[in-house]
């Protein structure tokens, strides 16, 4: 550094010419995979947005970690639920034939892939929820995944029901067949559908609206709703501290887990998670 500033010192203008070029291929060794993957994505995809992706192996077992400290579980436990998601044969030919079959299949991928969902998956699979309720189910690829926890939960004793909350009325096509047994759909604004509610939920999953405001609104109708055992998971903690705020005022924990998306351009979005120690 000190050679680099006698340089700089003697030539300034060529001097920082040549520090800025070298400070351009350090940014573009970080930069160079993400293009990489874009050009791939561009021409493999059909997604235009709540882009798909496997996680990178270190970042599952990073989840996995944190998930297994606030439930107070075990990794392997954690870790086990995960490998069981993703080895869903089943879910996986659902989810496939759906975009195939469906009237949306111009923008989903049949290449299945759940990104941080898994996490969302071992804590359905961990807590054994009576109640599950998501916030925007888009396509529906979170509905599938949660209700394949409760159908797993079932056969192990454990009843539990999912709903999901949408203003698309096309939203969540691929909730059908038997992950249908186990959830519903709400159409319509989500705070409203949320302040009708009159049961008890044990895990709340915001995925709707991604503006500030209407997340706050979210939280602020669920809150008197949740158990003592609520999990609150958001899906827009990367970019708002919404969630954060809410668990304060609560006097709850809370902590954030960034995703690190596995060959793909996008650089991940994260969960956002709000509990209380048991």
């Amino acid at each position: 550094m000190k050679e680099w500033k006698l340089y700089i010192a003697r030539t300034p203008v060529l001097g920082r010419a040549v520090l800025l070029i070298y400070r351009a291929r350090v940014a573009f060794r970080y930069l160079s995979n993400q293009s990489k993957y874009f050009i791939k994505w561009l021409y493999k995809s059909k997604e235009v947005t709540n882009f798909t992706y496997d996680l990178e192996e270190n970042n599952k077992r990073y989840l996995a970690s944190l998930i297994a400290d606030v439930l107070n579980m075990e990794f392997d436990t954690i870790m086990e639920y995960i490998r069981e998601i993703e080895g869903d044969i089943a879910l996986r030919r659902h989810v496939s034939d759906m975009v195939e079959s469906g009237e949306f299949a111009f923008m989903a991928d049949k290449d299945v892939k759940f990104g941080r969902r898994v996490g969302w998956y071992a804590f359905a699979r961990a807590t054994k929820p009576n109640i599950i309720i998501e916030t925007g189910v888009d396509k529906g690829l979170g509905s599938c995944i949660l209700c394949a926890a409760l159908k797993r939960n079932k056969d192990e004793g454990y009843d539990g029901k999912y709903y999901g909350t949408d203003i698309n009325p096309n939203a969540g096509f691929m909730l059908s067949g038997e992950y249908s047994e186990f959830g519903d759909i709400w159409y319509g604004d989500s705070i409203k559908s949320l302040e009708k509610f009159d049961d008890t939920v044990d895990l709340f999953i915001n995925d709707s609206d991604h503006s500030a405001d209407y997340e706050a609104k979210e939280y602020q109708a669920i809150g008197n709703k949740l158990s003592e055992k609520a999990i609150v998971l958001g899906d827009n903690s990367h970019c708002t501290d919404n969630l954060f705020n809410f668990s304060l005022k609560a006097k709850r924990h809370f902590i954030f887990f960034q995703e690190r998306p596995s060959e793909h351009w996008y650089p991940g979005g994260g969960i956002g998670i709000c509990f209380k120690r048991q």
